[in-house]
């Protein structure tokens, strides 16, 4: 095993020039019983909005100040340590600014084995430890937790979680030996694994403690005074620590290797075998159920040098500075102070897309929100639908009871198009035809002030198209959010030429009051998301139509990534909508864009795709069967794949040329956010460029030097 005592890391010091250092505070607290127990506070010197980080700079402190805590707990002068995070933060990781830096794979291994040397120390200093998690703790962060020998949490706490598979890493400060340890095989995959491939899904404090990350969990209001109160009861003897999901000898034995083969099996039919970190942490996991500490450290640590001087980390990177600074600094956007006060916001219709909106308006803006609809039934339905989310929200526990109470107040529905009049920022939710959308923005037209903002959420039809009937257009702005509006990151804010710089403004303030990373686009067909979705779906179609397999043809999109095969994609928005979308693509488009009569007759059924437990299609249902009308010219997985990616850096060299987005950034980021396209290929053009599409479409590519990462 490797003596990590005897490594120098200086170089890693003089390689992290620009790290904000996360510093290490020492007080001393006398606890009830008179024992002492030394806190260590980390700070970055920065206000909340710049979380705690970790770098190597961050780790040569802490390491000088626990040597000091171990030789003072020798001395008998302190009883525990105690290591906690300035307010609402504890620790958010890795400072991945300066990984590129660090990517040789020396320098990387070095990364690994000053994590495991510092962090390890918190077991082992002659004291017990205790992680008071005060606030958000991702990656490293909750390796510190992890290391040491007990934890609480604070019920309020934004985020728990070990991202770094999301990333193209692995836990590597002892997450992936230690975990599973703590709260069974199980649990450690849910959270090192499924999470962060489930779009970087993270754990709210009372579910990491019911996984038993954390001995106890605490209020806001006294948590530093009720953690030092039960660690002195820990201390004492007192307070008795369980840990049910510490797993034991038989779960070991039987349950452990079982459940390595089944998320192995889960990964290779979700993701295929391209992308590295999720079997990696697999492997890490499996290997973690015997064995010391030490070795389990040491995999780790070849396990992260590996990765992060790897391709697809170089990639991740690219994505992860496009969603940290790019989607933070919208490029286009008007200046705020040009945005108009948002004080009411309208929602034209009632149905499921409309009441998602009304409720994320009124949880956001926190200002009255009115819907309306052709009758009362269905504004009735939409407000029931409203408040049975802001219960279920209640039930758990995301909402107290008067912040619900206060929702449901804020939300209001009439038939009365008259009550618009004092709102100042309406969007519509109706049917995706633009004479519908006109002529329900020509009547709320004369009902606002006339400085009132009109948006649409349209995902394809022409913006200036449907504002052609206003007398004041300017006003409009296309407004494009994705579906579950909740959860989905991205809203496209589509300009036309003739959207004033106020409208545009106010759609990129609410975007960002919303919580929602706004993207601007042209008003093109389709605009950014749709238009190359709609490629990816219609290549899927084209290869039907010609009469491929269907499973031929879904595991042929494997390589791209994306979280959903194409008929997976086409069956969660409905079919009648992917057909719609593509005639609407074809239209504008006809040599370019593909449209299925297939869609059509499937949209008609009931059920057109037979699906397992995970949501993978495994074949056509037998009404689905009997519409079909399939051609005898079969293509290989090969031809369809290289027929998407060609037709991909086509549509996106097209999209800069038209001007569509500024750079090839925005497009990334824009597929990113609202498609799941996964961080390992660093957004498409990276993903094109590298496995040759572009130089084979217009003989070259979107970045130079071309982004390494996975290829196909």
């Amino acid at each position: 095993m490797t003596d990590y005592s005897s490594l120098d890391f200086s170089r890693l010091e003089q390689l992290a020039t620009e790290e904000v250092v996360t510093h290490s505070l020492v007080s001393d607290i006398p606890l009830a019983s008179g024992r002492t127990l030394a806190l260590i506070t980390l700070h970055n010197g920065r206000d909340h909005r710049r979380p705690n980080t970790i770098g190597p700079r961050t780790l040569l402190e802490l390491d000088d100040v626990l040597e000091t805590l171990r030789g003072r707990a020798a001395a008998g002068e302190i009883d525990a340590v105690a290591i906690t995070g300035k307010p609402y933060v504890f620790a958010a990781g890795a400072d991945l600014s300066q990984m590129n830096a660090l990517r040789k794979r020396d320098d990387a291994l070095l990364v690994a084995q000053q994590g495991h040397h510092v962090l390890g120390k918190l077991s082992d200093l002659g004291v017990p430890s205790f992680a008071f998690v005060n606030g958000i703790a991702l990656g490293g962060g909750t390796e510190i937790a992890l290391n040491s020998t007990y934890r609480t949490v604070d019920a309020s706490a934004a985020a728990i979680a070990l991202p770094e598979v999301f990333l193209g890493l692995v836990p590597g400060w002892g997450g992936a030996y230690l975990l599973p340890n703590l709260i069974g095989i199980e649990n450690a995959l849910e959270v090192v694994i499924s999470n962060p491939l489930k779009q970087n899904r993270t754990l709210k404090p009372q579910q990491a403690f019911e996984l038993g990350i954390f001995d106890a969990i605490f209020s806001p209001a006294n948590y530093l005074e009720d953690s030092l109160r039960w660690a002195d009861g820990v201390l004492s003897g007192t307070t008795k620590v369980e840990r049910k999901n510490a797993p034991g000898r038989l779960e070991r034995l039987t349950k452990w290797p079982v459940a390595i083969k089944m998320a192995r099996g889960m990964l290779e039919s979700r993701i295929g075998t391209v992308p590295l970190s999720p079997y990696r942490a697999l492997d890490l996991l499996d290997r973690a159920k015997s064995g010391t500490r030490e070795e389990g450290f040491a995999r780790e640590d070849e396990a992260l040098a590996d990765l992060i001087s790897g391709d697809q980390f170089a990639a991740s990177m690219y994505a992860f500075d496009l969603v940290q600074k790019r989607a933070k600094r919208p490029v286009g956007a008007p200046d705020r102070s040009l945005a108009r006060k948002v004080s009411k916001v309208g929602v034209i219709g009632a149905g499921l897309m409309a009441s998602q909106f009304a409720l994320l308006f009124a949880r956001r803006l926190q200002v009255p929100v009115l819907i309306t609809d052709v009758d009362q039934a269905r504004v009735d339905k939409g407000l029931q639908h409203i408040r049975g989310e802001i219960g279920e929200l209640e039930r758990k526990g995301r909402l107290d009871g008067d912040t619900a109470n206060r929702l449901r107040a804020l939300v209001q529905g009439t038939v009365d198009k008259s009550a618009y009049a004092d709102c100042d920022f309406v969007i519509e939710a109706v049917f995706e035809e633009t004479g519908v959308k006109q002529q329900v923005f020509a009547e709320i037209e004369r009902i606002v002030a006339p400085e009132a903002i009109l948006a649409t959420n349209t995902s394809s039809l022409s913006v200036e198209e449907i504002g052609s009937v206003l007398e004041n257009p300017e006003r409009l702005i296309g407004f494009h959010f994705f579906n579950p509006v909740s959860a989905m990151p991205l809203v496209e804010v589509v300009r036309t030429p003739r959207s004033s710089e106020e409208a545009l403004a106010t759609a990129f303030a609410v975007a960002k009051d919303l919580r929602k990373n706004a993207i601007g686009s042209a008003d093109a067909p389709g605009f950014i998301v749709n238009r190359l979705l709609a490629k990816v779906m219609g290549e899927a179609a084209r290869a039907i139509d010609e009469g491929t397999p269907l499973q031929t043809v879904e595991r042929a999109f494997g390589p791209l990534g994306l979280p959903m095969t194409p008929f997976q994609l086409i069956d969660l928005v409905g079919w009648k909508v992917a057909a719609h979308v593509q005639d609407t693509m074809a239209t504008h488009f006809p040599e370019r864009f593909h449209a299925s009569a297939n869609l059509h007759a499937l949209a008609d059924l009931p059920q057109a795709v037979e699906k397992d437990k995970t949501g993978r299609v495994t074949g056509w249902t037998k009404e689905a069967q009997k519409v079909l009308r399939v051609g005898r010219t079969p293509v290989s997985e090969a031809e369809i794949l290289r027929r998407v990616e060609d037709e991909l850096a086509r549509e996106i060299r097209i999209m800069l040329d038209e001007q569509v987005v500024p750079e090839v950034q925005d497009i990334d980021l824009a597929l990113i956010l609202g498609a799941g396209w996964p961080f390992i290929d660093g957004g498409a053009s990276v993903y094109l460029d590298r496995v040759g599409a572009s130089e084979r479409v217009f003989g070259g590519t979107f970045h130079d030097p071309v982004i390494r990462g996975v290829s196909a």
